[in-house]
């Protein structure tokens, strides 16, 4: 089995950065593949950015391409996502998951086998 734990959120003022972390540990070599969700309240579960741990091929959703970047420390098995020029539509829980079937990255919280338990992000204005 693989577990996630998620840190780093908190409250930012709109404009202001912040970093996730997703510390992976147990069965580790079944991951191909690792992302990011978010959940506003009273919507669903959407889609931010699906990174391949072997090849890097990462997708992002339009809304955050070119102010979140994700990426990975191997050698603390630290999944992180860095989030840059926050705006409060950005105000969700965060969820880290991995795909331990499929290779491919993937947008539908269905590919993903298992889910952290979520970082609450909050930004004002």
């Amino acid at each position: 089995q693989v577990q996630l734990v998620e840190s780093g959120g908190g409250l930012v003022q709109a404009g202001g950065s912040l970093r996730l972390s997703c510390v992976i540990s147990g069965r580790t070599f079944s991951i191909y593949t690792m992302g990011w969700f978010r959940q506003a309240p009273g919507k669903e579960r959407e889609f931010v950015v699906s990174r391949i741990w072997s090849s890097g091929y990462t997708d992002y959703a339009d809304s955050v391409k070119g102010r979140f970047t994700i990426s990975i420390d191997n050698a603390k098995m630290t999944l992180y996502l860095q989030m840059n020029s926050l705006k409060p539509e950005d105000t969700a829980i965060y969820y880290c998951a991995v795909r331990t079937r499929s290779s491919s990255v993937a947008r539908t919280t269905s590919a993903y086998d298992v889910w952290g338990q979520g970082t609450q992000v909050t930004v004002f204005s």
